[in-house]
């Protein structure tokens, strides 16, 4: 997916409840993405831009797009980041610049990682199902994997296991001795968390991870804040398990990782780390070198918006500026 905005102006928007001194409910904003789709974008955020190294946090649906094109999202670059997208309806075909052509259904993980760069392009076929519902997140890369080679990766067959009243589904990472065969390139996780019924479920967590939970349907509660679709809500480190209700049949996304220290600079579809290196992706794309040709798809390529008039700053994962 492409990031066609620049962030609003926010301190502490209406709605925003402190849960503790390390956790927030923060509220998304929606965004459309191509012709057809509106996503709520939850990360990144003035108050925080990133839980461990997930940078990028868009939930879109469920459409009704059964006389609608789906989504539609035209060939496009990225660099230093890997694209995560899981889908709980609907199916999105993926054509890439390494030659991939992939679809992706409900219960299957696509992870592409750009490395010093890719292009891709992401579309509803043309018989699609009725409904679309997912999320696409991006993940900062460290070096030396940020300068290293683009790859892709379709992953069909994920860990799932049911305990406790729980059902996991592990996306990326690992939780309790299960490992996702998702490669990342720093310790991370990610998993769908489907609680059976009303009474309270818990998981372990790492304390030396920080977590955010995000409600795809449904809603939830954890330490007597309720969220629901349009929300995450960011636990902060230090705690050994989670402990949550939710209503029957929700759906929820739990993201986590070490803090990435490292600022960011994060423009337009680039995760770089100064005004120069973002500068340079974007002339390389629009120059036609780099990022190649994007497999089976005519349509003509996006083009980057101008940069900016004033110099791209870093940010800090808590939304610090670095000169």
């Amino acid at each position: 997916m492409e990031r066609t905005e620049s962030l609003p102006a926010q301190t502490r928007p209406p709605g925003v409840a402190a849960v503790d001194p390390g956790s927030v409910l923060l509220p998304g904003h929606d965004v459309p993405l191509g012709r057809y789709t509106t996503v709520r974008r939850l990360l990144p955020q003035r108050q925080r831009r990133m839980v461990g190294a997930w940078c990028f946090v868009d939930h879109f649906g469920p459409d009704d797009v059964a006389e609608r094109p789906g989504m539609e999202v035209p060939p496009h670059p990225h660099t230093g980041l890997q694209t995560v997208t899981w889908l709980l309806d609907g199916e999105i075909l993926h054509r890439d610049s390494l030659g991939s052509v992939q679809p992706i259904r409900p219960g299957q993980l696509n992870v592409m990682t750009s490395g010093h760069g890719i292009a891709h392009s992401e579309r509803s076929p043309e018989a699609h199902p009725p409904v679309m519902h997912g999320v696409q997140l991006w993940v900062a890369l460290p070096d030396p994997a940020r300068a290293g080679a683009p790859d892709f990766a379709h992953h069909a067959d994920l860990p799932h296991w049911s305990d406790g009243g729980l059902d996991v589904t592990l996306l990326v990472g690992e939780i309790g001795g299960e490992r996702s065969p998702a490669v990342v390139h720093t310790p991370l996780v990610g998993a769908q968390l489907e609680p059976a019924g009303a009474d309270p479920v818990a998981l372990p967590l790492r304390p030396d991870f920080e977590y955010g939970l995000v409600a795809m349907s449904g809603s939830a509660e954890v330490d007597g804040v309720s969220f629901a679709p349009g929300d995450l809500l960011y636990l902060g480190t230090g705690r050994r398990q989670l402990t949550l209700s939710a209503t029957a049949g929700s759906q929820l996304l739990l993201l986590g990782g070490t803090p990435f220290e490292e600022p960011l600079v994060m423009w337009w579809n680039f995760v770089g780390r100064s005004h120069e290196e973002v500068a340079a992706a974007r002339e390389d794309w629009m120059a036609g070198r780099r990022f190649g040709v994007v497999a089976e798809d005519p349509a003509p390529p996006l083009p980057a918006p101008a940069l900016p008039t004033t110099r791209l700053k870093a940010r800090d994962r808590s939304g610090g500026v670095h000169d």
